[in-house]
């Protein structure tokens, strides 16, 4: 995990977009107004640097144009106050509650898979697991859903899980997604439709409007939603469905940069041929080659940034150029690179 002294550097930035694309209540197309909330977000598969776009509805005539979306995916990762993904809170409950880890033995475990955090914090994400699992409509969350739906119109509730490992039990969370309140939490072993049908039997209860439903491509999450509001719309997470859809793109698009690059490896020769050479033909190779390295350093952001896509199009620009230089008669040593 890269790391300087006092900070801890991401791996990789990623922008969250709100799932839902038209206003729930006129159907006008969504547009980016601010973001919702940033942070570095720490999880077992590394660190990442999370910003969750917030969406607004541009019709001046919608019932509810102060009505802000976000995405449910991004707050799908993090719980609120925290830094920590929830594949970590559920690592932790997993290791404290089955295999009865000490605080010394959970801290040990979490910075040998790369979360770095003190014995301390370790205490704090085990108190933060309880509260997860504590979580329930209290009077407090009711009166505070009752303000959500004045303001909005309805609820829109989110549903995901979240399984540290395979053959652990899943931690299922409820959240709203317009206050980011969780309102249910618990681990299952099967997360069958009929088991989360009963851990949002207590929502279904309250009795509010529901105005959508947001989820990952889980099925049995997907049928538990639907089969207690089946005339509310229902959307399948963007970020998901754009993974699930890009796979094979994504492959070609890997074998693509390892190629290209394999084909870039050999300048280290022209390098050398050209590093004592003072002349103004040797500087602009140096240029050239410089170029050509800083292309076998990029990379992307799949689905959408594809990193072997972005490798070959910076290489063809370098190529014209290259072609160009020896229209206009360009140097030998320019032309040979």
């Amino acid at each position: 995990m890269p790391s300087t002294k006092n900070r801890i550097t991401p791996e990789q930035r990623i922008y969250f977009h709100s799932e839902l694309r038209q206003c729930p209540h006129c159907g006008t197309k969504l547009k980016r107004h601010h973001t919702a909330w940033h942070k570095y977000v720490n999880t077992l598969s590394g660190i990442y640097d999370v910003w969750n776009m917030a969406y607004a509805c541009p019709n001046s005539e919608c019932p509810y144009p102060g009505s802000y979306y976000r995405s449910a995916e991004a707050d799908a990762l993090v719980m609120k106050h925290t830094s920590y993904g929830f594949d970590v809170l559920a690592l932790v409950g997993e290791l404290r509650f089955k295999h009865h880890y000490t605080l010394s033995e959970l801290h040990e475990e979490l910075n040998r898979r790369g979360v770095v955090t003190s014995e301390r914090n370790c205490e704090r994400l085990y108190e933060r697991y309880l509260t997860l699992l504590r979580a329930s409509v209290t009077d407090h969350l009711r009166e505070n859903l009752k303000e959500v739906v004045r303001e909005h119109g309805g609820l829109l509730l989110s549903m995901d899980g979240i399984q540290p490992e395979k053959g652990n039990e899943t931690l299922y969370v409820v959240r709203e997604g317009f206050s980011g309140s969780i309102l249910a939490a618990q681990n299952l072993k099967s997360g069958s439709a009929e088991e989360l049908k009963q851990l949002l039997r207590p929502v279904e209860a309250l009795g509010f409007p529901i105005i959508g439903l947001l989820s990952d491509g889980q099925h049995s999450i997907r049928l538990a939603m639907s089969g207690l509001w089946p005339e509310v719309p229902y959307q399948y997470c963007q970020y998901h469905y754009l993974k699930d859809i890009a796979k094979p793109v994504v492959e070609l698009d890997r074998k693509l940069k390892t190629g290209i690059k394999k084909n870039l490896r050999g300048i280290r020769e022209l390098e050398k041929q050209v590093q004592a050479d003072p002349s103004e033909e040797a500087t602009l190779a140096k240029d050239y080659l410089a170029a050509v390295r800083s292309v076998l350093l990029e990379d992307g952001n799949p689905p959408l940034d594809l990193p072997g896509v972005r490798v070959f199009e910076e290489a063809e620009a370098i190529r014209n150029s290259l072609k160009r230089s020896a229209k206009k008669g360009g140097s030998p040593t320019a032309r040979n690179s």
